[in-house]
């Protein structure tokens, strides 16, 4: 091995190879670190590890740095206790944007640097917390590594690691190991593995999985979503009014049906078999519009949308709905995964409520919670009762007890105020698609979508509605436009871009000059 095969010169001549490891909390980055360290020196290497915590696991993940060269009997090798731009052979990112953050960095350049990332999400708070899209764009990420990295490997290690039992750290060292950017062969690599004693056969697996995907595919294409993927209508449930929805479903076009399905699923879900036939009954009426106005030249993108929203709309979130998803088994095998329990580990869930007199109204019979509403003294004394937060824990009895019991006032919602509200809501704004649909095809499409606005309960939900009523209100105006739907879309996605609608305000106003 030459002086020029791995990494710069150290300490008379020596070969010096530095390893940065970028991960957050929870994803194995120390352990990662002390793999590397123990096989660079069970080869004869001599070998340093530090790291630089971020502040906390969204805001700033922690670097670890690792330093090797051959051992000299003659002489101790000085390492670096930090990676420094420009000096840094292999950076190891355990999340996409993290492989971003390095290349800002300065830790990946063209020259010197092969960059291994997951190209994985997990998303910054600032990216959950805006209402609509929020997600940063990994197309950046992708384009700009192929000029900052003199070699790239990128697919999805996290999912690879789960699928083998194991934990990220045990995939991105296989992916080190198939890079070959360390003078040591896969033997040496998997004996560190198996000196740890801890989880040895899994991680072993994913190790080899890692391995194998680097000499197969080590890029994979990245995606900003997961592809959307649809579940297909069964010949026959075995019971009869559900087979009589998914032959329903078959009567529209075939660009809609998928959309159908989905929805028709989740409405049984929701609440019962009718409920979701009065949902294709309402989507009918929609397609037949669709049709007398060009929809079939449109690909009926209409009929597609009124699938897509109206199903949402009608599978509205209230208190009851709220309680039955956190009692869910779905939710505690969710849970229990994402925090990776093994089949003995207790696991206690907290869950937060904040109720308000409105949503107490709204779950009583349509007269009561009117009856309550009209009376100011009655209303304010009933929210100085219940607005105030409250934590169940859903792994107690009496936490579990309580939600299930909220949860079952969902079989009553058709009578709540609630519910009827909901309705004449849905029917103002399918009247406003249809007649914006006679006016322009692809401003009925836009009417449609912008039911995106209106999501969540309590406060959320009253922060959308008041978007959707105030983007609503544009449409008249931009009906006699020919770019009309292309302004009712900037106006959705302003009131997307931020909780206080700041957005939007400058759109309106905007819109309002045309």
């Amino acid at each position: 091995m030459s002086d020029g095969d791995f990494g710069r010169t150290g300490l008379r001549g020596s070969p010096r190879i530095s390893v940065a490891i970028v991960a957050m909390g929870g994803q194995g980055g120390g352990v990662l670190a002390d793999w590397i360290v123990a096989l660079a020196e069970r080869e004869g290497w001599a070998a340093q590890s530090t790291s630089v915590p971020g502040v906390a696991q969204r805001t700033g993940a922690t670097i670890y740095y690792i330093e090797m060269a051959p051992a000299k009997k003659d002489a101790e090798p000085v390492f670096a206790l930090m990676p420094a731009p420009g000096d840094v052979d292999v950076v190891l990112a355990a999340e996409l944007m993290e492989a971003g953050r390095s290349m800002m960095r300065g830790l990946v350049t063209p020259e010197r640097t092969t960059l291994i990332a997951s190209t994985h999400r997990a998303f910054a708070v600032a990216e959950k917390q805006t209402p609509g899209d929020g997600v940063a764009d990994p197309g950046a990420v992708s384009i700009a590594a192929d000029f900052a990295a003199k070699r790239v490997i990128a697919f999805d290690m996290e999912a690879l690691a789960k699928s083998n039992g194991s934990v990220i750290s045990a995939a991105m060292f296989g992916a080190l190991a198939g890079a070959a950017v360390l003078p040591f062969d896969r033997a040496a690599f998997e004996s560190a593995v198996r000196a740890g004693g801890t989880g040895v056969e899994s991680s072993l697996r994913a190790f080899a999985a890692a391995f194998d995907q680097v000499q197969r595919e080590p890029i994979e294409p990245i995606r900003r979503f997961p592809e959307k993927r649809f579940v297909s209508p069964p010949e026959s449930s075995g019971h009869p009014e559900l087979d009589r929805l998914v032959a329903r479903v078959r009567t529209f076009p075939a660009q809609a049906q998928p959309w159908l399905f989905a929805g028709v699923r989740r409405l049984v879900d929701y609440l019962d078999p009718a409920y979701a036939l009065e949902y294709l009954d309402r989507v009918g009426v929609l397609s037949d519009a669709d049709r007398r106005n060009g929809g079939e030249a449109k690909g009926f993108a209409f009929t597609s949308a009124a699938a897509k929203y109206l199903a949402v709309a009608m599978a509205y979130d209230d208190v009851a709905r709220v309680a039955d998803l956190k009692i869910r088994e779905s939710r505690r095998t969710r849970v229990r995964r994402e925090v990776d329990a093994g089949a003995d580990t207790i696991v206690a869930t907290t869950e937060y409520f904040h109720p308000r007199a409105e949503e107490v109204c709204g779950s009583l019979p349509k007269a009561w919670g009117e009856w309550i509403e009209n009376r100011p003294g009655v209303f304010k004394r009933l929210d100085w009762l219940v607005n105030r937060g409250r934590r169940i824990r859903t792994d107690t009895v009496t936490g579990y007890l309580t939600l299930a019991f909220v949860a079952s006032l969902g079989r009553r919602r058709r009578t709540s105020l609630r519910h009827a509200r909901e309705a004449a809501h849905r029917e103002g704004w399918l009247a406003g698609a249809l007649a914006a649909l006679e006016r322009r095809y692809d401003l009925g499409v836009e009417v449609l979508a912008c039911r995106r606005l209106v999501k969540g309960y309590s406060d959320t939900h009253a922060r959308g509605l008041s978007k959707f009523d105030r983007v609503m209100s544009a449409v008249p105006a931009l009906s006699a436009r020919e770019d009309g739907a292309v302004w009712l879309d900037r106006l959705k996605r302003a009131a997307l871009a931020d909780e206080a609608g700041t957005a939007l305000d400058g759109v309106l106003k905007t819109v309002a000059t045309l």
